[in-house]
């Protein structure tokens, strides 16, 4: 067969068959124009199957983010603690949880309305992300309840986070600056604490620093820090 014709360049198909070691020019017109066919349609199914799973990540990552926040919804908050508790028995390293309740939030909605307590729930979730490692869990687990989960941090380490979290969010406030006769609305956390103990499981470790959560929001209320 003559070879005294010049091969274009076809980029990435030419580059597919170089790949598989095919010499368009030992082929006949018809058999090489039946390859250069079926290249194009692997090329275009490649860049199918690109936008696919661009796709799909897209929706796995909306499907695990909070509505409002960017941070974990409860879904994928326990599907994580989970995985931290399995990661934890294994090598057998501390992990511990933080339940946070925000004090005093009703009264914002009652007062400023829902558009500014979707406000201060934006700026606890970035609190949260800023204050805490890239290793950590953050998740909001519905309302005003937020989580996070502390790998690799021993409780006394964890209860100093969740002091700090707290105090953080305590100087939150919510004012109208524009009138002297609205309230101001001082945002605060109670936050619980728990350490992750040898066989249980995800809910049980959420409903203990739950209940932790209770018991430190009384303890606010009592020293006059906190109001549902």
């Amino acid at each position: 067969m003559a070879k005294d014709f010049s091969l274009p360049d076809y980029g990435e198909n030419r580059a597919l068959l170089d790949a598989l070691g095919l010499d368009l020019t030992r082929l006949d017109r018809r058999t090489r124009a039946a390859v250069e066919a079926l290249s194009e349609e692997v090329m275009a199914l490649r860049d199918e199957s690109a936008v696919l799973r661009a796709a799909l990540a897209e929706a796995e990552l909306l499907a695990d983010n909070d509505a409002l926040v960017p941070i974990f919804n409860r879904r994928a908050f326990e599907r994580e603690v989970r995985r931290e508790i399995a990661l934890s028995g294994r090598f057998q390293t501390p992990l511990s949880l933080i339940f946070i309740d925000l004090d005093n939030f009703k009264l914002v909605n009652d007062i400023y309305g829902h558009a500014a307590g979707d406000g201060v729930l934006l700026k606890v979730a970035e609190i949260l992300r800023q204050r805490t490692r890239e290793t950590d869990i953050v998740g909001r687990l519905g309302g005003d309840e937020f989580g996070v989960v502390l790998a690799h941090a021993t409780f006394e380490d964890s209860q100093r986070k969740a002091v700090q979290l707290a105090e953080a969010i305590d100087a939150l406030e919510v004012r109208d600056e524009a009138s002297a006769d609205t309230p101001i609305v001082r945002i605060g956390a109670s936050c619980g604490v728990v350490e992750w103990r040898s066989g249980q499981g995800a809910a049980a470790l959420i409903a203990r620093a739950d209940q932790a959560m209770f018991v430190e929001k009384s303890r606010r209320r009592a020293a006059g820090r906190a109001a549902r």
